[in-house]
């Protein structure tokens, strides 16, 4: 089980910056891939980046240029740098994290519980 605990959400006025973090524990596999999910009011839950154990990094190509994923393996913690935040950058921010369990070949996949960012003047 692996148990993904985000922080780092708020209020930023347009314009402004907010990075989110998500630590990670319990029994995490060495193949893994961890994201940050959005969901805003009344739309489905969307990538907005991931980074995979590999380093290998992808975006949602409306936050190319303003947001930045990045891991740091020894804290088991991924963060999101964002900035240049607009109002369609608000909604609750989900950490993902799914691996690879080589003894069953199985992926496994988790979800944080979620911080909201909410973008406004």
């Amino acid at each position: 089980q692996v148990q993904l605990v985000e922080s780092g959400g708020g209020l930023v006025q347009p314009g402004g910056s907010l990075t989110l973090s998500c630590e990670a524990s319990g029994s995490i596999f060495s193949i893994n891939i961890q994201a940050w999910y959005r969901q805003a009011p009344g739309k489905q839950r969307e990538l907005v980046a991931n980074i995979n154990s590999s380093g290998a990094i992808r975006y949602q190509d409306s936050v190319k240029g303003r947001f930045a994923i990045s891991r740091d393996s020894a804290k088991n913690t991924t963060y999101l740098q964002m900035t240049s935040l607009t109002p369609e950058d608000t909604g609750v921010y989900y950490c993902y994290h799914k691996d690879l369990d080589r003894e069953t070949w199985k992926w496994r996949d988790y979800w944080g519980q979620g911080t909201q960012v909410t973008v406004s003047s």
